[in-house]
């Protein structure tokens, strides 16, 4: 199955200082900011653009219950995780479990934008956080 790059999501403690980061010293333009407060996202998240690629900006909003918290507690602020857009998700969850790699089921949901998504088991990546998504409503 094909799989490209889509963004790459990284933990900030402040997400004002790290957007005025991006769009001084870097010139990415500001696409969208929200807040999540679905249980296991609990994190604002800005999405930066710069030159076509993506980074998504993530700030716990609850520090007792956010993943992007204890991501931060346990491994300091910096990559959390690296999307790969893929055709279809249900099929690449099926060749996922075909080759034996397993998924956190409960990470499987569509974000505001439309992009449903799952995080596959870091101890199946190298302790990578990986995450695979798709647009299915989306041209």
């Amino acid at each position: 199955m094909k799989k490209n790059l889509d963004h790459i999501g990284v933990a900030v403690r402040n997400i004002d200082d790290s957007i005025s980061f991006y769009k001084n010293i870097l010139g990415a333009e500001l696409i969208d900011r929200y807040k999540s407060d679905a249980v296991g996202v609990e994190s604002e998240i800005a999405i930066m653009e710069v030159n076509g690629a993506r980074t998504e900006l993530l700030a716990p909003t609850n520090n007792t219950t956010s993943p992007i918290a204890k991501f931060i507690k346990q491994k300091g602020k910096g990559v959390h995780h690296i999307a790969y857009k893929v055709d279809d998700l249900d099929d690449a969850l099926v060749e996922l479990k075909a080759r034996g790699v397993r998924v956190l089921a409960d990470t499987l949901r569509t974000n505001k934008h439309g992009r449903r998504l799952i995080y596959l088991n870091p101890a199946d990546t190298e302790g990578t956080i990986i995450e695979y998504c798709d647009y299915p409503h989306c041209l």
